[in-house]
């Protein structure tokens, strides 16, 4: 499954926390919804705090690189 529209222009932690919630709407059961929701919450809380540039780019880019691979696993079991 090709990442979203808009991935290149994430920039900040909102942006990321938005691309990453609207991936979710992609993943095909409500319980795996709500999983990878609360999981997406839980990361942002917990790196909420963190202020060097680029740190958060790095952050971003696995994240986005992580919402790519999930979205193609659950991708190939349909």
């Amino acid at each position: 499954m090709p990442p979203l529209v808009g991935v290149e222009l994430i920039q900040t932690p909102v942006q990321l926390y938005r691309y990453l919630l609207r991936c979710c709407r992609q993943l095909p059961s409500t319980a795996m919804q709500q999983h990878y929701r609360h999981a997406i919450r839980q990361g942002y809380n917990s790196h909420s705090d963190e202020d060097d540039p680029e740190r958060i780019q790095m952050i971003i880019q696995r994240a986005v690189k992580d919402a790519e691979w999930i979205l193609e696993k659950y991708a190939k079991k349909k």
